[in-house]
């Protein structure tokens, strides 16, 4: 089982019905799901630059991406409805704890000039949305293999009702917020 698993069932449960006084346990927030999106607009040029993406994108979550493709054509950017432009991921379950694990303990840590995530970043519902730059601070992803540096949209969809409540649910699991 998932060491961040055990960590929410064990302790951060208890301490979550302390802080927001919910009468039944079953009102606790928790991560319902981790998407990991890759924008790929080179792909429009180049088609074997989306091969690389979602062979990444696999590495880095262990699991197969889906692409994404263009919802209406925009003649500014050659794209047509329907092209491939992006790839993304949806992680539920172990692998979601496990990725989570991974992003908040190893990734951001490696981040240049890294002093911790916006607090800005909630959506209002208690979901919370992280940009990274670079697909260079995962593990998995070979530096010498890279041909370019590509950033991905990481959404944390949890079950919070407010964001002060995922706010504090992601404070828990470790996530480094600014101070």
């Amino acid at each position: 089982m998932a060491r961040l698993k055990e960590k929410f069932n064990d302790e951060i449960k208890t301490e979550l019905v302390n802080k927001f006084n919910y009468s039944s346990v079953m009102e606790v927030p928790e991560i319902e799901k981790i998407v990991v999106n890759m924008g790929v607009g080179d792909a429009v040029q180049n088609a074997k630059v989306l091969d690389t993406a979602v062979e990444e994108l696999a590495a880095i979550t262990g699991q197969k991406p889906i692409i994404t493709k263009a919802k209406r054509s925009i003649a500014t950017f050659r794209l047509r409805e329907g092209m491939p432009i992006g790839a993304k991921v949806t992680l539920r379950g172990e692998r979601m704890y496990e990725f989570l694990d991974k992003l908040v303990s190893v990734s951001l840590p490696r981040v240049r000039d890294f002093r911790g995530v916006s607090k800005k970043a909630f959506d209002g519902r208690g979901n919370y949305t992280l940009g990274v730059k670079e697909q260079l601070i995962f593990p998995e992803i070979d530096y010498d293999k890279v041909s370019k540096v590509r950033g991905m949209d990481i959404v944390i969809v949890t079950t919070a009702n407010t964001d002060e409540e995922a706010k504090e649910l992601l404070t828990q699991f470790g996530m480094p917020f600014q101070k």
